[in-house]
């Protein structure tokens, strides 16, 4: 049998803490305050994935490596699922006018649709849709 885990926390370095809560609550991710303070927040997308948003001093004390300068380089894409075509285009379009970039073009594989856009830290993010009948069920 696989492993299965139940939930996914993201860490996300950030340089503007409060920025970055207004930026995701704007598309409709909730903040959790129990886990929030100077240094970091919890971003709510359901009820088994989470964002950790850590000011970049504070994420560095998670690693050793250097922190990715998203705008140059790429370590990651952040995938989520939507219920439905119109919730993709939903959250990217609530993402590009809550301030932030564009990334690649809607693209549509008939059974799969999906766009994305980068965050005002330049992480990327893909939206996608896939229709459950297409999902062979094991």
């Amino acid at each position: 049998m696989a492993l299965q885990l139940d939930k996914i926390f993201v860490n996300l370095p950030v340089k503007n803490l409060k920025n970055s809560i207004e930026f995701f609550s704007k598309i409709g991710f909730a903040s959790n305050p129990q886990f929030t303070d100077d240094n970091a927040t919890c971003m709510v997308i359901s009820d088994h994935i989470y964002v950790m948003l850590l000011v970049e001093p504070y994420y560095q004390t998670f690693t050793n490596k250097e922190i990715a300068d998203a705008s140059k380089t790429n370590e990651v894409i952040v995938c989520v699922s939507a219920d439905s075509r119109e919730q993709v285009d939903e959250i990217v379009n609530k993402a590009l006018e809550a301030g932030g970039k564009p990334s690649n073009d809607k693209q549509d594989h008939g059974f799969m649709y999906g766009w994305s856009f980068q965050d005002l830290d330049n992480h990327l993010w893909e939206v996608m849709y896939m229709d459950p009948s297409a999902v062979q069920q094991q």
